[in-house]
């Protein structure tokens, strides 16, 4: 594939059409969560928001932003590329923009930021995508790492009994599992490769959504932000601590829904609830819309079920005002961001 091919993937009309379906499935789903929740119950929760706290979330996600950023940075250092801090926050935004339209998560940011890095000389396609998928990789660690704490936390206490504690136990040691199986596979990546092409290579042939040639390399490019990792561990060392920060300011902002309505939600629950949300990012709605939202709530009362127990409808508005802070917000922020970037490419 050419490097003018590549670039192309950051644009595309197909992406766009995909968007759109995206968009349209996520408002059946959101009204699907409102019938579910009850559209009353939802509207006599909001009457008690306290407004102050919305501002705090939303300024918390930007908080993480910038450290995430900041992560960017130092990686991007590594290859060579120097770019004002300034710069590469709006940069970020674009970024998150593109994961955020995407269906299916972190499929559509990756690609766009190389090919607007590219375009203005300030790198080199080949460079930033591999600095890009590199630190992005660097911030699973605290996502799997406030995973299992949070989770590990919660399976010990008392008052989580029945079907949440197998859940709790569940997703811990996923958190857990999944970054040993990462570095099986990368120590295997012949074989990992040929067993996702065999899996994938059956519905590709019923489909022209899904190309066997794409997953393949993006198979490629995974491990080899892996293998990027592995051989700059001082810089592994310098960005942690930046992706950490950046996961806890992103962590806060259900905290802070939680206070817009009274309810002070254990930290614990909050650590393990907004890693655990995010794979429900994972459906085919841009940012998740839709199963993010159940999963906050489903998680929230199953959570709370004990003497501080949360009401389906105060779960309800607790997750959409976390999802106006860490995803509404940050759509249009970042679409403006993709904007000047698109302008300025």
């Amino acid at each position: 594939m050419s490097t003018t091919e590549k670039r192309s993937e950051g644009v595309d009309r197909s992406t766009v059409a995909k968007v759109l379906v995206g968009f349209a499935v996520a408002g059946a789903i959101l009204y699907l969560f409102g019938r579910v929740i009850g559209w009353s119950e939802l509207q006599a929760a909001l009457a008690d928001a306290d407004p102050k706290w919305v501002v705090v979330a939303c300024a918390s996600t930007v908080v993480s932003l910038v450290f995430w950023s900041k992560a960017w940075d130092v990686i991007l250092s590594v290859f060579g590329i120097d770019i004002p801090l300034r710069s590469l926050v709006v940069t970020y935004f674009a970024a998150t923009f593109g994961d955020y339209v995407t269906p299916f998560g972190k499929a559509g940011g990756s690609p766009f930021v190389a090919f607007v890095l590219s375009t203005d000389d300030r790198a080199t396609y080949e460079e930033s995508l591999a600095g890009v998928l590199m630190a992005e990789l660097l911030n699973l660690v605290p996502f799997f790492a406030f995973a299992a704490i949070g989770g590990l936390a919660l399976a010990f206490r008392s008052d989580i009994t029945g079907q949440a504690r197998y859940l709790v136990w569940g997703l811990a040691g996923m958190a857990i599992l999944v970054p040993a199986l990462v570095y099986a596979g990368w120590r295997n990546q012949g074989f990992v490769e040929t067993l996702v092409v065999t899996v994938v290579s059956p519905v590709a042939a019923r489909t022209s959504r899904v190309e066997v040639t794409s997953i393949r390399g993006r198979v490629r490019e995974f491990f080899q932000g892996v293998e990027e990792i592995a051989t700059h561990p001082d810089a592994v060392k310098r960005t942690l601590p930046y992706a950490f920060l950046g996961w806890l300011f992103f962590a806060l902002p259900l905290y802070f829904a939680g206070l817009t309505f009274g309810v002070h939600l254990d930290p614990f629950v909050v650590f393990f609830v907004v890693p655990a949300s995010t794979v429900a990012g994972l459906t085919p709605t841009p940012g998740g819309l839709g199963g993010v939202e159940f999963a906050v709530v489903a998680l929230i009362v199953a959570l709370t079920a004990g003497g501080a127990a949360v009401s389906w409808g105060t779960a309800g508005v607790i997750a959409l005002v976390y999802r106006v802070a860490s995803y509404w917000f940050v759509l249009a922020a970042g679409g403006l961001a993709a904007l000047y970037e698109t302008y300025r490419a």
